[in-house]
């Protein structure tokens, strides 16, 4: 039977896979680890108290606080971290306590105490990174894959992805709170392209991991994407929405395009079909490189959001149509 502890587990990623992880007859409890009793108290409730659910107040940031409850845990999920863009410009120390140093306990811990397997969070912002998150995400992963390499008792891997569609805090909601107000919808300029990932192909990416996951891998779903412009058209077809959208320009530290996986990790990594496995197996050995010279690589490209698949607007209203939260909001508004 398994122990799983999910850090963060308040969060939209959360939710959805500590639903997952309870429907399994060989999970034996699921732990949430998160610094937000409100938001424990609202998914307690939300889950009827089921006996397999058990609830921590911590901070990834208090290490000592880790070493108590990670003992005798099968796999930690390490969704903690603070994701917002413009916080981190603001306050990116707090990034670097949160971001780094808590995934360094998350690391440290784990393996010392010896849990299985630590599956890290990760995002499209921590590939060429131009913000202060997605700098602290980078080096989030660069922490999981040094201790991958001294490993003996954990297994480190990561999934990397963009945002999930219609989280909390995500464009999709702020669309539809906006045609419910009888507001324009802001988007930041019409070309901008977004990947398209539901939270259901989060949780199987991380299921992946954590079947197929060895020392420093890093997983990424091949994801569809869209055009802001054309997500927003699709909102207001859904909802029959007359609303204008508006252009409002890119904030600082945005990109026009999210990448999942710079041209050199395309380089390094194997096709697993709908996936790609990035090995970060590397050594420092470069003595090799100028003794024996190289071979000339083929050019990649990255993998990225205006690299991938390419959704029309009727195909991004299919998308949406599969997610709960449309559903629901659809149902309430019939």
């Amino acid at each position: 039977m398994t122990r799983i502890l999910v850090t963060g587990g308040t969060g939209s990623f959360g939710h959805a896979a500590v639903e997952r992880f309870l429907s399994r007859t060989d999970v034996e409890q699921v732990i949430v680890f998160s610094r937000d009793e409100k938001k424990q108290h609202d998914m307690r409730n939300a889950f009827r108290d089921n006996t397999k659910l058990t609830f921590v107040v911590g901070d990834i940031r208090e290490r000592d606080v880790l070493w108590h409850h990670f003992r005798g845990i099968d796999v930690v999920f390490h969704a903690a971290a603070l994701k917002q863009v413009p916080t981190g410009e603001f306050f990116p120390w707090e990034m670097v306590k949160t971001n780094i140093l808590g995934s360094h306990n998350i690391a440290d811990v784990a393996e010392n105490v010896g849990v299985g397997r630590v599956i890290f969070l990760s995002t499209d912002k921590a590939v060429h990174p131009v913000n202060a998150m997605g700098m602290s995400k980078a080096l989030a992963e660069k922490t999981m894959t040094a201790f991958s390499r001294i490993a003996r008792n954990t297994v480190f891997s990561a999934v990397r992805y963009g945002n999930v569609a219609a989280s909390r805090g995500s464009v999709i909601p702020l669309f539809v709170e906006c045609i419910k107000a009888g507001k324009s919808l802001p988007i930041t300029v019409p070309y901008m392209t977004r990947f398209l990932l539901s939270l259901d192909d989060a949780v199987d990416l991380v299921e992946l991991a954590v079947d197929k996951g060895e020392q420093g891998n890093i997983f990424i779903k091949k994801s569809p994407a869209a055009t802001i412009q054309d997500l927003a058209t699709a909102i207001k077809e859904l909802f029959g929405s007359s609303e204008p959208i508006t252009t409002v320009g890119i904030r600082e530290g945005e990109k026009i395009h999210e990448i999942l996986a710079h041209n050199l990790e395309v380089m390094n990594s194997e096709d697993l079909g709908g996936y790609y496995r990035v090995r970060t197996d590397r050594t420092f050995d470069y003595q090799k490189y100028f003794e024996e010279g190289g071979t000339d690589l083929p050019e990649k490209e990255h993998y990225a959001s205006n690299t991938t698949q390419q959704l029309t607007v009727p195909e991004v209203k299919e998308f949406l149509l599969t997610l709960p939260y449309i559903q629901e909001e659809l149902r309430l508004r019939a």
